[in-house]
């Protein structure tokens, strides 16, 4: 039997297929109920895509099921059908089951996931601090004060509790900076545990011997590519981070054009962090001697991003072969 589950937040429609592919069974379930379907089905094959809630709802049917998890993109490019329901849907997946055609997405281990909730958890709370912070200087410029001001820092907190501006703006600014104080306050206390994360795990243990990769950058790269078994290469996990660039060919001619920028732009953001500083604060041998041979040649910000490249490549070897950062000994 063949499973199609296509999940939404409290139900998910369920197409049952047999060898033949005749659908045997069409049932909407209750997600808190899927554990009584799966036990009904146990040993069959089962498909669900990766939708924001499906981490728990994979593990409740892998303890009866085969389940496989479909990419959503790649999936949607490739069935067979231009209808958009969830009975269709449910019987598409099935068939694509069925037919071994599924395009699998990768499903993190409980360790990784942990990893993501801390590392993507804090970076709301910093998203929601500067959203706080452009409303302050939102708010100074529509008041005409125009002085810089720095609501992130202690001080300039301080400055900004000392100005007079009319009610009930002035109550906005107080309630403002109060949220940024105490969502500082939590980001604080995160980082503590991402630390303690971080020293735990033996992947961000060697990839703090990188000069310029800090303990948030390291749980943030372990967290972002999985289980680095699931590259084929060094080639495959720069595409998957998006820092691989675009090729066009026609006829005699290839250009080499900018990044293609998928997969996760926290992870190459940080990346382009990290090889700044290796080069310009760390001196980082290997990867300035790089830099500096490509900037002679392009402007700095084309090298920078081709020394985050160079940097992710090392990354790969590192953990491929459980070695800490050293660059004569990495094949890139």
């Amino acid at each position: 039997m063949y499973l199609g589950i296509d999940v939404h937040k409290r139900y998910a429609q369920v197409a049952v297929m047999d060898e033949a592919g005749k659908i045997v069974e069409e049932v909407r379930v209750e997600n808190a109920n899927l554990d009584d379907l799966a036990q009904r089905y146990a040993g069959a094959q089962a498909v669900l895509e990766a939708t924001s809630n499906y981490y728990h709802i994979h593990d409740t049917l892998s303890e009866h099921l085969d389940v496989t998890v479909a990419h959503p993109k790649k999936i949607n490019q490739i069935a067979d059908t231009d209808k958009k329901t969830d009975r269709v849907d449910a019987k598409e997946l099935a068939r694509m089951l069925r037919l071994n055609s599924v395009p699998e997405s990768y499903v993190p281990t409980e360790e990784v996931r942990e990893a993501r909730a801390l590392v993507r958890g804090r970076q709301t709370l910093v998203e929601n601090r500067t959203k706080y912070a452009n409303k302050i200087h939102g708010l100074l410029s529509d008041h005409g004060i125009t002085e810089d001001v720095k609501p992130l820092t202690v001080e300039g907190r301080e400055s900004l509790r000392g100005l007079s501006i009319p009610t009930p703006f002035d109550t906005l600014l107080e309630s403002y900076l109060d949220l940024i104080e105490s969502l500082t306050e939590e980001i604080q206390k995160l980082d503590e545990t991402i630390e303690e994360r971080a020293g735990s795990l033996k992947e961000t243990q060697l990839l703090m011997t990188i000069p310029g990769v800090s303990y948030y950058t390291a749980l943030t790269i372990y967290a972002e590519l999985g289980g680095i078994d699931r590259f084929d290469g060094d080639k495959e996990v720069v595409s998957y981070v998006g820092l691989n660039p675009v090729i066009r060919e026609s006829g005699d001619s290839r250009i080499e054009g900018s990044i293609s920028k998928r997969g996760s732009g926290r992870v190459r953001w940080l990346l382009v962090q990290a090889a700044n500083t290796a080069v310009h604060t760390s001196n980082d041998e290997y990867l300035s001697r790089f830099y500096d041979r490509l900037a002679s040649r392009k402007n700095s910000q084309k090298a920078i991003v081709a020394a985050a490249r160079k940097m992710l490549v090392s990354i790969y070897h590192m953990l491929d072969r459980g070695e800490a950062y050293d660059p004569p000994g990495v094949t890139a």
